[in-house]
Parts: structure tokens; sequence; C-alpha cells
């Protein structure tokens, strides 16, 4: 849609008004909040011919440890490749870490006993197409650090599923946003 210019004097109509909210850039979509002490916590209904690329935030929660969050979309556990570059907070250098073929999207966020971070883009997960994330931006209580991964499998997928690599997620919610595509 193209963008209208309105000029001084010009009535802003309630029908303007609308279609311009309604075709802002990021939709909502859903939320669902994180239970007590669980080892995984599913999404369904996220992802829809709808829109073609997501954003992911986790806000508030807590783990039982300091861990690394992983993501799986749809009932995938094969395909996941992914990389991070992190720092130690007062480190001279940043380190990284990568995986082949993992069961996994392995650095989708983090969680500490103080929060849980996760800011993510997910591409083309219900299009019948490799599925892209990041990139992902985290931090905990020592490290901080950018990551990105693919599922390189051309598959379509409505759901996801965050884990811990250790411990349990307690509280918090899941946003799922959608990208307009117009």
């Amino acid at each position: 849609m193209a963008i209208k210019t309105f000029t001084t004097g010009e009535v802003l109509t309630a029908a303007d008004t609308n279609t311009y909210l309604a075709n802002s850039g990021l939709v909502y979509i859903k939320q669902q909040t994180i239970g007590t002490g669980v080892s995984s916590v599913s999404v369904s209904s996220a992802f829809s011919s709808t829109f073609d690329n997501y954003k992911i935030i986790i806000s508030g929660g807590v783990g039982s440890g300091l861990s690394s969050l992983s993501l799986t979309v749809g009932t995938a556990i094969t395909a996941y490749s992914s990389g991070v570059v992190y720092v130690t907070y007062g480190a001279s250098s940043a380190l990284g870490a990568s995986d082949n073929n993992a069961a996994a999207y392995s650095f989708a966020g983090y969680a500490t006993t103080t929060f849980i971070g996760v800011n993510l883009d997910v591409l083309n997960p219900f299009n019948s197409a490799a599925t892209v994330f990041g990139p992902t931006l985290w931090a905990a209580g020592t490290v901080a650090g950018v990551s990105s991964g693919i599922h390189n499998v051309a598959a379509s997928h409505t759901s996801f599923t965050f884990a811990p690599s250790s411990g349990t997620l307690t509280g918090g919610t899941i946003y799922v946003y959608g990208y307009r595509k117009q």
C-alpha cells in the first residue's frame, strides 16, 4: 500500500486511520505464558500464510540456572545449523561456537536466574522453504552475543518450541508478531 501524505487542513477520516493502523509494520499474532518449572514450552498456531516473516520476543520469566535456549520449528528435530559470536564481559576478545545438522537452533536466546532473553526474527517458517533464524541478540549475567542459523529443509511449520540446554523455565510471556507483507 502506498503511503499517503496528509496536508494541513485535510480531514483525517476514520477509514484513513483504520487503514493505516491496520497496515503497520509489526502485527501482533499471539502470546503464551510460560509455565512453572517447565523443560520446554511449545507455541501452536504461530505461523500461517498471512505472513512470511516473524518476530518472537520473550519478556519476563527466569531460568533455574544459566542456560542457552534452543528453538525447533514444528516437529523437525534434524538439519539445524547455527553459529554464535559472544563475549564474556571484560574479556579482550570474542569467542564463537557453531553446530551443523543439529537437533535444534541452539542459540535462540538465554535464560538466567533473573530473566529470560529472547529477541529474534524467524524467516519463512510457514513457506515450503528453509527457515532462517536471526539475528538473535542476547545477553546474560556474564556474556552477550549474536547468533543466526537455519533449518535447512524445505518444509511448512505452524508451531515452535523453546527448551533450555539445562534446567527449567518459569514464568514470562512469549510474544509472536508478523511482519506485514505490504
